[in-house]
């Protein structure tokens, strides 16, 4: 999917435009993911290049060796998801403005999910495979 999507934090002080083609969205079940939002997270994906970010409240948490999240400062909204060293950034599905285009194509971790909810009705994919 490609075009101009908008979005951000809760309060307005971090903003965000991805622009160009998107991965569909992929839901992470770890432990990480469920602490950080509360539930599991359900992420697209863009070039880093082909996000531009605007406002003055994000900040950023090293959650792990390899990566860290993006949340906002002031409202506690969590944004985004980095490795270190990758070119791609990904983007909570939840804090795209209005219609997203997007499709829930497949998960990580569902040995990891909590017991209070269903999994999705996508497929298993090992992180090994995701860019």
């Amino acid at each position: 999917m490609t075009g101009i999507l908008r979005g951000g934090c809760l309060c307005g002080g971090t903003a965000y435009e991805l622009r160009g083609e998107r991965r569909p969205v992929v839901a992470c079940h770890c432990v990480q993911c469920r602490k950080t939002s509360g539930h599991y997270v359900a992420a697209t994906q863009v070039a880093a290049d082909e996000a531009v970010i605007t406002g003055d409240t994000l900040t950023w948490f090293r959650s792990s060796d390899i990566a860290e999240r993006g949340f906002c400062s002031v409202c506690g909204s969590n944004l985004f998801w980095r490795k270190f060293g990758s070119d791609r950034l990904s983007v909570w599905a939840g804090t795209i403005d209005g219609p997203t285009g997007l499709r829930m194509e497949s998960q990580l971790y569902p040995e990891s999910a909590g017991d209070y909810y269903d999994l999705p009705d996508v497929p298993s994919i090992e992180q090994a495979t995701l860019k």
